[in-house]
């Protein structure tokens, strides 16, 4: 990692949203594998926390954005800390973090994927289907994967993340309620 980057701990509420691949041209732009197809979070937040890879938990690094914008299939950055491409590969691999609180206010009935994970998810008649374990991004529409036991044994359920299944999603109380059978 640069000598010359600040030494900083991760906020309490840092989230990983991508990964900084490599240098992009001469001047200190550096090239980013989000791992959100809308990484609107790398956009809006204007310090970064890096770890390099295989760093310690607790061991980051600041790093100051002065521009990040949408390349091909990939985002490209520039910071007045990496100021040429020697700088710039130096950086190669290293895991980025944004606060959460950074991340835009997210529209009425759209969430962050992170919000939704570890939340509990029941039907209309109040059985317990799962916990989200993970999204899948299936083409049109997303689909929840639960991690749950049966009969003592793990098993996984999928749901559609759609409106025709999904009656309610309560963040604070961390409870998913959909119009879905155990057994579909």
């Amino acid at each position: 990692m640069l000598p010359t980057l600040e030494a900083a701990e991760l906020p309490a509420d840092a989230i990983e949203v991508g990964r900084i691949a490599d240098a992009w041209g001469i001047k200190g732009w550096f090239k980013v594998l989000p791992h959100s197809a809308q990484p609107e979070a790398l956009f809006s937040s204007k310090r970064w926390f890096l770890q390099a890879p295989g760093a310690a938990a607790n061991t980051a690094f600041r790093l100051a954005i002065r521009e990040a914008k949408e390349h091909s299939d990939s985002i490209v950055a520039s910071s007045e800390d990496v100021p040429d491409r020697n700088a710039a590969e130096a950086l190669r691999g290293a895991r980025i973090f944004v606060p959460r609180s950074s991340f835009p206010t997210a529209s009425v009935d759209e969430y962050y994927w992170v919000d939704l994970i570890g939340l509990s998810v029941v039907n209309r008649e109040g059985v317990v289907l799962g916990t989200v374990r993970e999204l899948l991004a299936t083409g049109p529409q997303t689909t929840l994967v639960l991690a749950a036991e049966e009969d003592g044994k793990a098993i996984e359920r999928m749901v559609p993340f759609v409106s025709v299944f999904v009656d309610k999603v309560d963040l604070p109380g961390r409870l998913i309620t959909v119009d879905w059978q155990p057994d579909y």
